[in-house]
């Protein structure tokens, strides 16, 4: 029986870890999540990445915006619109219930990666998800502006300000969630997920032991870099207003390759890229050049194939 980790976040993780869990027994996936994004909103715990992975792997998600839930009904924020409350934050009635629930459970002291499983269970998620850590991590993001909480800057000012850099709060004392270090140490091959390398994989990256357990076991990264831009999100904006011109190559030199130090022991680029894989491989880091846009689940399914069985060779 195989053992896959998948690191994950955002709208690019979630579909990934999608076609990981339909291309393997639900027993062989982890999927490791980031929660640097997490906030707290009108009282409510919100964890948008971790419901965006949990939402997708149960076929609950919406698949026109990747994030939120299908079939979303709005009674709950029309009537804060209506008398004046803050609307920037969208919330449907489905969600919303998901953070009370959570949030009643945490102000009773009960963990978020029991909160999570717990909610899994519910929803019929059958592989096992798991916040990276039970400790607050906030993404704080340094910008033109000043430093900004990471959904002020992403969702109330819609990624405007220039970025400057990123700050992981409490990050030197956040533990890993239970699992979390057990699930790499015993991992046949860790899959980066295309997702944001500087707000959804690094807060991963930076939690205790976790960038350690990873040296000793294969990675391979897909880069959410396709021709310059992003499917969602602004991880090429982010990588320009930070002077490194935003390619896959640049994804995979973020990452670098395990024999000087780094990472990885295989990167995935899309087709649009492949001029580029000359300079990945010149990193010393093997590319895998295939098409990885993710516009049904048919594509997951292909990619999360073609990504397992070039991962396993490296």
């Amino acid at each position: 029986m195989l053992k896959i980790v998948a690191l994950a976040g955002g709208v690019g993780g979630a579909r990934m870890a999608d076609g990981l869990a339909q291309a393997l027994p639900a027993a062989e996936l982890t999927v490791i999540v980031n929660t640097g994004d997490d906030f707290e909103h009108l009282g409510l715990k919100i964890c948008p990445d971790l419901d965006t992975v949990c939402y997708t792997l149960a076929g609950l998600g919406n698949p026109v915006t990747g994030w939120g839930r299908m079939n979303e009904t709005w009674n709950a924020f029309q009537a804060l619109q209506l008398l004046g409350g803050p609307a920037w934050f969208q919330l449907g009635d489905a969600d919303i219930g998901a953070h009370l629930a959570r949030t009643q459970r945490l102000n009773a002291g009960q963990p978020l990666s029991q909160i999570t499983r717990d909610f899994c269970q519910a929803w019929g998620v059958r592989p096992l998800v798991l916040p990276v850590s039970d400790d607050p991590v906030p993404t704080m993001v340094a910008t033109s502006q000043g430093e900004l909480s990471f959904q002020e800057y992403f969702v109330h000012q819609q990624c405007a300000p220039a970025v400057t850099g990123f700050r992981f709060a409490g990050i030197e004392n956040a533990r890993p969630a239970p699992g979390v270090l057990q699930a790499i140490e015993q991992a046949d091959l860790v899959i980066i997920c295309p997702s944001n390398p500087w707000v959804s994989v690094d807060p991963i990256l930076g939690v205790a032991g976790v960038r350690q357990g990873l040296s000793a076991r294969p990675v391979v990264a897909v880069s959410p870099i396709i021709g310059g831009t992003t499917v969602k999100g602004p991880a090429a904006k982010m990588f320009a207003e930070l002077h490194i011109q935003p390619t896959a190559a640049a994804v995979a030199r973020h990452y670098g390759a395990r024999s000087a130090g780094g990472l990885l022991t295989g990167f995935v680029m899309d087709t649009l890229d492949a001029a580029l894989a000359a300079q990945v491989q010149a990193m010393d880091i093997p590319p895998l050049v295939t098409n990885t846009i993710m516009r049904t689940p048919q594509d997951r399914l292909r990619l999360a194939q073609e990504i397992l069985e070039f991962g396993m060779m490296r």
